[in-house]
């Protein structure tokens, strides 16, 4: 896989204007664009259109977690949309995953989505997890979600760069982990917590990063790209 579609920007902004003027800008670098829920539900249905007719690559990043029947039915209606990666809650259960799974292979395009099950985000700590009820080490329960995903059919999981060596380890080379969180040395942390810089997140095995706000809060978003890409190919 080259460097450059290994790197997803985040479109996390507030308005139409801002998320139009961003892919126009990036476009002749990235190929992967993230489309959250607050985007989504501003404006999604407009830049999916878009960014379809210019032949990108979009992971609608939602998150679902719901009763089995209806992420099922959710997942199917993505599936349509002609995503490239869509995601699901590992803690929603064995049976809502696959109820996911089921969903999205049924939708119109759904056999070339990639489905991935969210483990711990990157924005939690071990005592954020343990305050929600999620006892233990943190790496031995995004493994532990890891396998849930892997056992319900899914493609691969959303996990932090950090995890993704031993993921790799237990399930598998083929198992796609996606790792947001990731910042370059220039950039600030911001809320995330566990990180790694591009080239640190694809030596411990991640398949795809997701990048933000080092990019489209950059001065010259397209060059701070283009800077990621080239530490990912270094």
């Amino acid at each position: 896989m080259d460097a450059k579609d290994r790197l997803i920007v985040a479109l996390d902004v507030d308005t139409i204007e801002r998320a139009n003027e961003l892919i126009d800008i990036l476009s002749p670098e990235v190929e992967v664009f993230k489309i959250g829920i607050a985007p989504f539900t501003a404006f999604g249905q407009v830049l999916l259109e878009k960014l379809d007719k210019m032949g990108k690559k979009v992971f609608l990043d939602l998150k679902f977690h719901d009763i089995p029947n209806t992420v099922m039915n959710a997942a199917e209606r993505a599936a349509e949309k002609n995503v490239f990666m869509m995601n699901f809650h590992c803690i929603g259960g064995l049976k809502m995953l696959e109820a996911a799974v089921k969903g999205a292979r049924a939708g119109e395009g759904g056999g070339k989505t990639i489905l991935l099950g969210v483990t711990v985000l990157t924005s939690m700590d071990e005592r954020e997890m343990q305050s929600i009820g999620l006892t233990g080490d943190l790496q031995d329960k995004v493994l532990e979600f890891a396998s849930l995903a892997y056992k319900a059919g899914l493609d691969g999981v959303v996990a932090s760069a950090k995890e993704a060596r031993s993921i790799k380890k237990r399930i598998g080379k083929q198992f796609i982990v996606v790792t947001p969180g990731v910042r370059p040395d220039w950039a600030q942390a911001g809320d995330q917590k566990r990180i790694l810089s591009p080239r640190q997140a694809i030596d411990e095995g991640a398949d795809y990063i997701v990048v933000g706000r080092p990019v489209i809060q950059a001065e010259d978003p397209a060059l701070a790209a283009k800077k990621i890409i080239d530490e990912i190919s270094s």
